[in-house]
Order: structure tokens, then sequence, then C-alpha cells
């Protein structure tokens, strides 16, 4: 079965604003990660929940430009059920981390696919969702 990644949005503004901090080049280690699951056949999860928070930056047609970097048949979009929003919801409060963060993990683990982020909230995540950063993949 091909490896399946659920990228964090944080991820894909790197990638398409080719973005850098003082020391490291975010875009590029987003694209050399996106080129190497294209070339490995792996699969990107993505959920509505991504969607949103890339439409708060970008209009649907550059999201859309954005995504042709992975061929349309390495895509999966996923849904969550009812369960997992409470499960997101009661982690959420819990470990007083954003809503959000939670529910990538939930979907992430639920649909076995490794969560792609260099959000710290994910660190307190781990125990919910395998969490790599691009430059770790390939």
């Amino acid at each position: 079965m091909a490896e399946r990644y659920y990228i964090d949005t944080a991820i894909w503004v790197d990638f398409h604003e080719n973005r850098k901090d003082r020391f490291r080049p975010l875009g590029e280690w987003a694209l050399k990660m996106f080129r190497g699951i294209a070339q490995t056949g792996g699969i990107v999860i993505y959920s509505d929940m991504v969607i949103d928070e890339l439409l708060r930056r970008y209009p649907m047609h550059i999201i859309h430009k954005a995504f042709n970097i992975i061929p349309k048949s390495n895509f999966k979009k996923v849904y969550a059920n009812s369960e997992q929003s409470a499960e997101a919801d009661r982690l959420s409060r819990e470990r007083e981390l954003p809503f959000a963060d939670c529910f990538h993990a939930i979907l992430a683990r639920d649909n076995f696919a490794i969560m792609v982020s260099r959000d710290r909230h994910f660190e307190q995540l781990r125990d919910i969702a395998d969490t790599k950063k691009p430059e770790e993949l390939f």
C-alpha cells in the first residue's frame, strides 16, 4: 500500500510562497517532499478543513494550482464524522491546543497517514499521529 501523508496547511503555504525563515528554505523542503511523494506514488490526504484554512489566504484557483504539484490520482479527500470532531474537541480542551491541530492529527491517524507539519503543537499530539517535518521525509 502506498504511503499516505496528511499535509498541514502551513506546509502548503511554505510551498506556494516558497517561504524561508532566517536559516531554512521551508519552501524548497516542501517542494522536495511533494516531488518525493509524487515519485513514490504516495497519497496526499486532505480535508475540508485544510481547504477552508487555505481559503483564508488564497482564492480557490490558487489552491488548485498549488495542488497540481501532485497528480490528481495521488489525492484523497477524507471526511470527518461526529466522533472524530468530538475527540478533537476533547483533546483541544484537555491539552489546551487548537481544535484544528487536534482535528488534523485525528484524521491523519484514522486514515493511516503521516502527519506532515512543523507546528510545535503536533509535538503534543505524537501519541495521536506520527508527525514528520517535510525535510525528514525525502
